[in-house]
C-alpha cells in the first residue's frame, strides 16, 4: 500500500502547481483588461471635453544698450635694427652639442646701466659657455661671463670687456644692477648655473669680483635665474633677491631620456625636476651680506611632501598694497606664482593664491617666464603681466589702487588671445609712442629647435610681440601692432629670451635690446616722429637707497594722473634703465610733479618745461 500511496502523491503535486499557474495567468489578463477599459474611458472623457486654445502673448523686448567705443588704430612708429652699433657684435653661446641639456635653452639676460656715471645708458649682455666642461677644452671661442658695451651718447657702443672684470667665463643666466654700497657707482650681480658672481664697480670701467667676501655666491649645484636689488627692510641700502630655477644635474637630466614624438632627444620638462628655494641676501653694510630667505618666510614647501615648490624664473618688486613696504612677485615655471607680502618686520607671507595671481582662471599652473608690474591705467590700476609657455596666453592680473586682490583680465583686454600661440620670455610695460599709456612688449622663442616637426603651428624662432594700449575706454584695450605699423626690423623671428629698454640716443623715446639663445643680440632704435612730448627723471636717494629703487614719480596733467615706479628689475633675467620716462601725448598741461621716495617721504619737483631730463636729489624733511 505504501508504494501505491507514494505514487499517487507524487502524481498529485504537479497537478496542483499547474492549477495555480492557470489561475495566476487568468488573474493577470483580467487586470490587463481592467486597465485597458479604464484607459479607454479616460480617453473618451477627455475627448468629450472642449479644449481651450492656448493664448500666446509676445512680450515687448527692452532696448539693449551696446557700449561702442571709437576704434583707434596704432600709430605709425618705425623701429630700426641698429645691431651693427654693438661694437664687434655679440653672439650668445649656450654649449649645445646635441645632448640637449635644459640650461642650454634658458639663458641670456641683459641690462642697461650707466656704469661710468656719464649720464647715458651703457649695455651689459650675459653669456654662457661655448662648451660644457665635460665636453673637453674650449674651442677658442670661449666667451666672457658678460660683454660690457660703452655708449658714446648717440647709441653707438664699444666693447670694453677686456680689463673690465667680466672676462672670466661662467654659465651665466641673469643680471641685477644696483649701487649696493651707495658710493655713486652701479655694481653688477650675475646669476649662473653653478656659483653666482658679484662685481663691485671700482670706477674707471673696472669691476672687482667680491663674491666670496660679500657671501653671495650660492653653491656649485645651484641654478640662479632672475635676480634684483631692492630695499626690503627700509634701512636705506639695497638687499639682493636671487631666484633659483630647479634642482638640476647633468646626470639626472640625461637619465630622463626625454623624447620628441616621432623620435629624437628633447629638452627636459621642469615637472620632472625638484623645486628649490630662492636666496635673500640682507645687506649688512661694509660690503657684506647674510642669506636670510628661510627666516624671512621665503621657503615655500609642498604641504604634502614638504619639498620646495619654487621653480622660479621671472622677478619684480612693487609695494602692492601701498603700505610703505615693498613686496616681491615671482613667476614660476609649471607651479604656482608667488606674491610675498612684506610683513614690515623682516619677514614675508606668501599670498598669491589669496591675491589671485597664483594660477590661471581655471586654477592651473602655467609655464611662467618674464614678468613686469605697472600702473597702466589712468585710474591707478596695478597690472602684473606674465609671459607664459606656448599655447598659454600672457597673463594680465589687475587690482585697483591699494588692494591686493587681482583678476586676470588678459582675455577681456585683448592681450590674451593674441599672445596664446607664442612662447614668451622677456616682457615689459613701456610707452613706445609717448602717448602716456603703457604698452607691452614680449620677446618670444621656443625651447625646442625641432618643435615644428612635432607641432606644425609652432616654430623655434618666433616674432616678438608689441601691444599698443589704446585706453581702457575701448572694448579691446591692447591692440596687436604688426610690421605694417612698426617695420619689419622689430618683428623678424628670433629665439628671444632677455629683453630691456632704455633711451640710448637721448631723444626721449625708448629703444629696445633683445637677446637670443645661441645667436646675436638685437638692438632696435625707436624712430617715432609723432610729436608727442615727454619728461624723464633721474632720481638720487639720500635717506633712501641712492638708486631710489622703489620710488614712485607722479605727474599730474590737466586731464589725468600718470605714475611710474623706479624699478630696473623686470622682464626675463634682465634690467631696464634706472631713469623713468613719461610720455605725455600732444600739448599736455603739466600741473604738478612729485616723488614718493622708498622711505615714504614726499617731495615736490619744480616743473621747468617739457622734453627734458630732471635730476632729482632727495631732500630731507627740513629742507622741503
Amino acid at each position: 500500500m505504501k508504494p501505491q500511496q507514494s505514487t499517487e502523491a507524487a502524481r498529485d503535486e504537479p497537478l496542483d502547481e499547474q492549477d495555480d499557474a492557470v489561475i495566476a495567468v487568468a488573474l493577470k489578463w483580467s487586470l490587463v483588461c481592467l486597465v485597458g477599459i479604464a484607459a479607454i474611458g479616460t480617453l473618451a472623457f477627455a475627448m468629450s471635453q472642449r479644449s481651450e486654445p492656448v493664448v500666446v502673448t509676445e512680450s515687448e523686448l527692452s532696448t539693449v544698450e551696446v557700449r561702442e567705443a571709437p576704434v583707434d588704430s596704432p600709430p605709425q612708429v618705425a623701429f630700426t635694427d641698429v645691431s651693427d652699433q654693438l661694437g664687434d657684435g655679440f653672439v650668445h653661446r649656450n654649449a649645445a652639442a646635441g645632448a640637449k641639456l635644459l640650461p642650454e635653452m634658458m639663458g641670456g639676460g641683459c641690462a642697461f646701466l650707466d656704469f661710468d656715471a656719464d649720464g647715458d645708458q651703457d649695455l651689459l649682455l650675459v653669456n654662457s659657455l661655448s662648451r660644457w666642461p665635460w665636453d673637453g677644452p674650449e674651442d677658442g671661442q670661449s666667451p666672457a661671463g658678460a660683454t660690457l658695451l660703452e655708449n658714446d651718447g648717440s647709441g653707438r657702443f664699444t666693447d670694453v670687456t677686456d680689463g673690465s672684470g667680466f672676462e672670466e667665463p661662467m654659465y651665466g643666466m641673469g643680471v641685477a644692477t644696483g649701487d649696493y654700497d651707495n658710493d655713486g657707482l652701479v655694481d653688477v650681480f650675475l646669476s649662473a648655473v653653478g656659483r653666482d658672481r658679484l662685481l663691485h664697480n671700482e670706477g674707471g670701467g673696472r669691476f672687482r669680483d667680491v663674491t666670496e667676501e660679500a657671501g653671495v655666491g650660492g653653491g656649485d649645484g645651484d641654478w640662479g635665474t632672475g635676480c634684483g636689488w631692492y630695499d626690503y627692510d627700509n634701512d636705506g641700502d639695497l638687499d639682493l633677491f636671487v631666484c633659483n630655477y630647479l634642482k638640476w644635474t647633468r646626470e639626472f637630466d640625461e637619465s630622463q631620456n626625454f623624447q620628441l614624438i616621432g623620435g629624437g632627444r628633447a629638452y627636459g620638462r621642469p615637472q620632472n625636476f625638484e623645486g628649490v628655494f630662492p636666496f635673500l641676501y640682507r645687506n649688512d653694510g661694509g660690503g657684506r651680506f647674510t642669506e636670510v630667505a628661510e627666516s624671512a618666510g621665503l621657503h615655500v614647501r609642498n604641504t604634502a611632501t614638504k619639498v620646495p615648490v619654487a621653480k622660479s624664473l621671472g622677478l619684480t618688486f612693487v609695494d602692492a598694497d601701498e603700505d610703505g613696504w615693498i613686496d616681491v612677485i615671482v613667476a614660476n615655471d609649471t607651479v604656482q606664482n608667488f606674491l610675498f607680502h612684506n610683513q614690515r618686520d623682516g619677514t614675508f607671507r606668501e599670498t598669491a593664491i589669496d591675491a589671485g595671481i597664483a594660477f590661471d582662471m581655471n586654477g592651473a599652473a602655467r609655464g611662467a617666464m618674464g614678468i613686469d608690474v605697472a600702473r597702466f591705467r589712468d585710474d591707478g590700476a596695478l597690472g602684473i603681466a606674465i609671459g607664459n609657455f606656448s599655447n598659454e596666453m600672457t597673463a594680465l592680473y589687475v587690482s585697483y589702487k591699494g588692494e591686493m586682490q587681482f583678476m586676470d583680465e588678459a582675455v577681456s583686454t585683448g592681450l590674451g588671445p593674441s599672445s596664446r600661440l607664442e612662447l614668451s620670455f622677456g616682457l615689459f610695460f613701456f610707452d613706445y609712442d609717448l602717448d602716456g599709456r603703457l604698452d607691452i612688449f614680449t620677446a618670444n622663442g621656443h625651447i625646442e629647435d625641432e618643435i615644428n616637426r612635432v607641432q606644425p603651428s609652432q616654430h623655434y624662432e618666433q616674432a616678438p610681440h608689441l601691444f599698443w594700449n589704446c585706453g581702457s575706454q575701448h572694448d579691446t584695450e591692447f591692440v596687436t601692432v604688426d610690421a605694417s605699423l612698426a617695420g619689419e626690423d622689430l618683428f623678424a623671428p628670433m629665439v628671444g629670451r632677455g629683453a630691456a629698454f632704455a633711451d640710448i640716443d637721448a631723444d626721449g623715446d625708448l629703444d629696445l635690446v633683445v637677446t637670443a639663445i645661441g645667436g646675436p643680440a638685437r638692438l632696435v632704435r625707436n624712430d617715432q616722429q609723432l610729436g608727442h612730448d615727454w619728461l624723464r627723471f633721474r632720481l638720487t636717494g639720500d635717506s633712501s637707497n641712492r638708486d631710489a629703487i622703489g620710488a614712485w614719480v607722479r605727474v599730474e596733467l590737466a586731464d589725468r594722473v600718470i605714475e611710474r615706479q623706479v624699478m630696473p628689475t623686470r622682464s626675463y633675467l634682465s634690467q631696464v634703465e634706472l631713469p623713468v620716462t613719461f610720455g605725455l601725448g600732444a600739448d599736455p598741461e603739466v600741473k604738478s610733479i612729485s616723488v614718493r621716495w622708498p622711505d615714504g617721504s614726499q617731495q615736490d619737483v619744480e616743473y621747468t618745461g617739457l622734453n627734458r631730463t630732471y635730476d632729482v636729489l632727495q631732500q630731507s624733511a627740513d629742507a622741503q
